[in-house]
This record gives structure tokens, C-alpha cells and sequence, in this order.
């Protein structure tokens, strides 16, 4: 039996992917309406987190470490099985059910993905998958239903953990430099638009720069395919792995300062999380 947890924005285009090459699929989650649309999809609904757990093989996609840590608590962890954790957690978290399973004589797997919503619903997600090597090449299959490649990173599940936060870091990085470029030439009589496509066409154009780039050019921030309070949290984690390394991240505190404003402005703070760029562009001059 193969069962997914956790039919948020990620989680229900993901387990409907999965669905194409297991019609069997059994789904869970913690709210009703998601769970529904994976019945009505195929999908036969698990009266509780547990039930579903006891799958030979489980996958689950959560938004947050809490999240995670409460639905495969030690009580829900069935022997004999594995689960495959595919939401971004810290690296601690990840030491800890890695731990947890393996008590309870299961099998843990680390797989965060790379990629928004609409990059889950087309199966095209980046995989990093962190855990036995083996058996990681076993449901490679059902991973390859979700997205187009799977990296193996290492046999230590928590150092996919550390991939992802590095990646969306990276990404922070990215709209902030976008940010500051698009504020400067426009403060100089320059379209900005037409400024992100020298970028995206000529130095940059790799698809960070292409999506975030005609995001803060448009200034267009909806839908919201990464909420703003996830971003401060993947920030949050890369500051804690920082300091777990005992090294500085020097561009971390600014970063941090910008979400933190945004998150306290109520035009902003719902929105997708490159709409922190606004309190670069809007400066006044």
C-alpha cells in the first residue's frame, strides 16, 4: 500500500501525480475540502495520519518542522515501513525522525523539492533525496511521478534538508538583486521590464531569474505560489544551520530585516514572497 500526508498547495498536485502509477493510492490530511478533491481524483481517503502510516511506503508534504513533527510523532510510526518526508524542514528535525524511525524499526527518507505549485501540478519538481541509497533507488518510480529528476545527495537524510534551505536562500538572494537592479535603472529613467529582459536573455536566464524577474518588473505578486511567512522561515533555517556550522552568513541579517518589515505590512504580507521586493523598489526619491 503506498499513502501520502498533507494535501496543502504542494501536497495535492504531487499526490495527484503519484496517483498516475498508483491507482491505489490511500490520502490523508487535516483538513476535509483537499482530501475530497483527491477522493473524487481516486484516491481513498485514511480515517487518521496513523492509518496512513501504516502504508509500506509513505510520503508526506507538510509547510513547516511543527507541522512535520506532529503528524509522525513516535505513536503514529508503524515498523516495517518507510516514509519519505518531502517538505523542507531543518536539518535537526530531520536528525530527529531519522532517529525516531529507525527506533520504531522503520525506514526514513529526506526528499525536499525544488519548485512552486505550478512546478509540482506539471510533475517537473527537482528532487534531493537524502537516505539509503538503495532504498531511495527502489521508489524512484513513485518520486519520478512527481517531478523530472531525483538527486541523490547523500545517505544522511538531514543533508538534503541543508540542499533545499541553501537553494531558497540562493533564491532570496536572487529577488533581492533583482530587486536593487530594477530599482536602479528605473530611478534612471530605464523600463524596468525591458531591463529584465537584457538580463533573462543575455547573463541570466535561468528560470529564477526568468520567473522572480517579470514578478518584480510587473510587480505582480499573485497567485502566491511561496507565501512570505514560509520564506522567513526557510531563512530562519539557513541562519540556524549557519550557526550549527559555526560560520557567518553576512547578507542573512538584511535579508532577514526586509522579510521581517514585509511580514508587518499588511499590503505585503499576504502576498508570494518576492513582493519583499517592494520596499526596495518603492524608495523615495
Amino acid at each position: 500500500m503506498i499513502a501520502f500526508l498533507g494535501l496543502g498547495t504542494m501536497g495535492l498536485p504531487m499526490a495527484t501525480n503519484l496517483l498516475k502509477v498508483h491507482p491505489d493510492l490511500v490520502a490523508w490530511n487535516r483538513s476535509p475540502e483537499p482530501l475530497e478533491i483527491a477522493v473524487s481524483l481516486g484516491a481513498t481517503a485514511s480515517e487518521s495520519a496513523k492509518d496512513a502510516l501504516k502504508a509500506d511506503v509513505s510520503f508526506s508534504m507538510f509547510s513547516n518542522d511543527a507541522a512535520v513533527d506532529a503528524v509522525l510523532c513516535e505513536e503514529n510510526i508503524s515498523p516495517n515501513t518507510v516514509h519519505i518526508c518531502m517538505a523542507s524542514i531543518s536539518p535537526e528535525l530531520a536528525r530527529v525522525l531519522t532517529k525516531r524511525f529507525s527506533d520504531k524499526g522503520a525506514k526514513y527518507i529526506s526528499a525536499p523539492v525544488l519548485g512552486r505549485p505550478n512546478v509540482a501540478q506539471s510533475a517537473q519538481l527537482n528532487i534531493l533525496a537524502g537516505g539509503d541509497t538503495a532504498e531511495i533507488a527502489k521508489h524512484e518510480k513513485s518520486l519520478l511521478a512527481m517531478g523530472k529528476k531525483v538527486w541523490a545527495i547523500s545517505t544522511v537524510p538531514e543533508k538534503a534538508n541543508l540542499v533545499k534551505i541553501a537553494v531558497n536562500y540562493n533564491i532570496l538572494h536572487a529577488i533581492q538583486a533583482l530587486s536593487e537592479s530594477v530599482s536602479l535603472v528605473e530611478h534612471h529613467g530605464i523600463n524596468g521590464e525591458e531591463f529584465v529582459s537584457v538580463l533573462t536573455n543575455t547573463l541570466f536566464d535561468g528560470v529564477v531569474y526568468k520567473g522572480y524577474g517579470e514578478q518584480v518588473a510587473l510587480r505582480n505578486y499573485k497567485p502566491v505560489l511561496f507565501s512570505m511567512d514560509l520564506g522567513r522561515k526557510d531563512l530562519a533555517l539557513a541562519e540556524q544551520a549557519a550557526k550549527e556550522a559555526n560560520i557567518t552568513l553576512p547578507s542573512s541579517s538584511v535579508l532577514a530585516e526586509l522579510l521581517e518589515q514585509a511580514l508587518k505590512t499588511p499590503e505585503l504580507a499576504e502576498q508570494d514572497w518576492a513582493a519583499v521586493s517592494e520596499l526596495t523598489l518603492n524608495q523615495e526619491t
